[in-house]
């Protein structure tokens, strides 16, 4: 049986370019600094900065510019308002890092788009700042391959239903792809679509967080990108939709 999908969305930070590693260099910095004022281990700095994100989350988005605000909070919290201007203009000069760093597309990337565009209608679709990832999506040389690009603030079943009804098709025509279950695979599933998984070797926190079943039929897992077409060419061959 041929495959029934008529669009493909991709994800962007660690499905196309790397994007959680320059996040993590910037953590282990920030650690140094607020080390120098407390105990990491007793004041949990970890625990206490994932729980500022999770909070921030509504009120800055996802992003550098949410993570350099929430490292400042933090520190300013975790150290008292002992923290020096020095330190805190050095938080700062890390966000600036983050947002500065080059557009590296993974091993494989771009000729498994190309391979995929030339089959189907492919979308891009990744949330964050608006402004940074406009500009990784320029740099990364493959904004040509997209029918369209969506910015979006939350992956969730609102956003990718809009998408779906704006292209004027069924969930059960779409397939996503992406390297977190709970941004890109699980909203899409539950919507009736597809999902194809390419694990990064490092994940935020809050995006392991999900309630997608191991072993879902319409979630196919890969290895790396050259595996992408040939799961894409498995999804569709269901008849109805299998809610999660």
């Amino acid at each position: 049986m041929s495959s029934r999908i008529e669009l493909v969305g991709f994800d962007g930070d660690d499905t196309l370019w790397r994007s959680e590693d320059y996040y993590r260099h910037a953590n282990a910095e920030f650690e140094a600094i607020v080390g120098a004022y407390v105990d990491l281990t007793s004041s949990q700095l970890r625990c206490r900065l994932l729980a500022a994100e999770r909070r921030n989350l509504a009120l800055f988005g996802y992003g550098a510019k949410s993570m350099t605000l929430t490292m400042v909070e933090t520190a300013i919290e975790l150290t008292e308002s002992a923290i020096s201007a020095r330190d805190i203009h050095r938080i700062v000069a890390l966000g600036k890092e983050v947002l500065e760093h080059p557009v590296e597309l993974l091993p494989g990337v771009r000729e498994a788009a190309q391979a995929i565009a030339a089959r189907h209608r492919v979308v891009l679709i990744t949330k964050g700042d608006l402004h940074h990832q406009e500009r990784k999506v320029e740099r990364s040389g493959l904004g040509d391959l997209f029918h369209r690009i969506e910015i979006v603030s939350e992956k969730d079943e609102r956003s990718y239903a809009k998408v779906l009804d704006e292209f004027g098709m069924q969930a059960n025509a779409f397939v996503m792809v992406g390297n977190s279950l709970r941004s890109d695979i699980e909203p899409v599933v539950s919507l009736g679509g597809w999902g194809v998984h390419v694990p990064y070797h490092v994940t935020w926190e809050h995006e392991l967080e999900h309630g997608l079943e191991a072993g879902h039929p319409r979630v196919f897992a890969v290895n790396d990108a050259a595996e992408i077409p040939d799961a894409i060419a498995r999804c569709g061959n269901v008849a109805a939709p299998v809610s999660i």
